[in-house]
């Protein structure tokens, strides 16, 4: 089996870290991997797998020359940035990041939901991974939608704090413990007190009084599966560490057979279906924390045409770095041979 040299950029944040952890339990066939980052890191060492250990090389000073393939998240503008230098020394970028994402000729890629569209990625030698929380939503979506086709979606996220990175989980941790020693709660990262709060607000507004989160979750969503379907997406910051959870209600144009939604879903890859009406029998963002399928649970039916499900995920993991491995094991099996 051939062998590829991997550069792994933001390898020190919480997504590069999981990418190190993944491609070594998945045994990716590497030759050799690259941990690249800011000035700052650069000589620090990364622990990953059982006993392995790597060095943080600088961004500004790395050569892409003999690097197959870029696996990204280190940021928008970050990526912008060094795409061009990476592309030009004949590397394919994976990027993880929202700066490529809504680019007509570059893929937007979930293996399971949308493979086919993995073979634009000539076009400009850039995958982009979606949102995270457009990665756990469409995985679910994409069965129901092949069965009754989807014509409106009404979703609002529960997102982790992981997902704004290690600062966010620091303040979330600190504001508990303050709360319990009878502290003032003076936010720093977050515009409101993250601890034992809700914040709904991700990212800037915009002139329509959405944010850049939920819009990205509405033009994704789209994008992905190729249909201009309506959506309204309310995203929430929650005081949890890791894991994703969302409540998404959606109309189809045909009628629901519940029988044959849950058996489509079921059989679905990635997918894990969780459905009891009892006490417990549903799966909470803490139980996909380290996981790596989506889950759906609460599945119910209105009317013949409108469902509601609730659906979580481990937004590290499916979220980010596992999808973006998987589209890299894609990528190799399917047009690098």
């Amino acid at each position: 089996m051939k062998k590829y040299n991997i550069a792994i950029v933001g390898a020190t944040g919480n997504v590069g870290r999981e990418i190190l952890n993944i491609l070594d339990f998945r045994k990716f066939p590497t030759n050799n991997i690259f941990a690249v980052a800011s000035s700052k890191s650069e000589g620090t060492k990364i622990n990953y797998g059982n006993d392995k250990e790597i060095i943080v090389s600088d961004l500004e000073k790395f050569s892409f020359k003999n690097v197959d393939i870029v696996l990204s998240s280190a940021g928008s503008e970050i990526s912008k940035n060094f795409s061009k230098k990476a592309v030009k020394s004949g590397s394919i970028i994976i990027d993880n990041t929202s700066c490529f994402r809504m680019d007509k000729d570059i893929p937007l890629i979930v293996p399971e939901v949308n493979p086919e569209d993995l073979k634009n990625y000539k076009k400009k030698k850039i995958i982009a991974n979606p949102n995270c929380s457009t990665i756990q939503m469409v995985l679910a979506l994409k069965p129901l939608h092949e069965l009754f086709k989807i014509k409106k979606i009404v979703v609002s996220t529960y997102q982790s704090t992981s997902g704004a990175g290690k600062t966010a989980m620091d303040e979330l941790f600190h504001q508990t413990l303050d709360v319990y020693k009878n502290k003032p709660l003076e936010p720093t990262f977050f515009s409101k007190r993250i601890a034992f709060n809700l914040i709904p607000h991700i990212d800037d507004f915009l002139e329509n009084g959405d944010t850049k989160e939920e819009n990205k979750m509405i033009e994704e969503t789209q994008k992905i599966l190729k249909t201009k379907i309506d959506i309204f997406s309310t995203c929430v910051r929650v005081p949890v560490f890791v894991g994703h959870g969302e409540s998404v209600f959606i109309e189809t144009e045909k009628k629901i057979n519940l029988k044959k939604a849950l058996s489509s879903m079921k059989k679905f890859s990635g997918l894990s279906v969780v459905n009891e009406n009892i006490d417990g029998g549903y799966v909470t963002p803490d139980e996909s924390a380290g996981e790596d399928e989506v889950f759906v649970s609460r599945i119910r039916i209105k009317d013949e045409k409108k469902m509601g499900m609730w659906v979580v995920a481990d937004n590290l993991r499916k979220g980010a770095a596992l999808n973006t491995v998987q589209i890299a094991e894609l990528l190799i099996k399917k047009h690098l041979k």
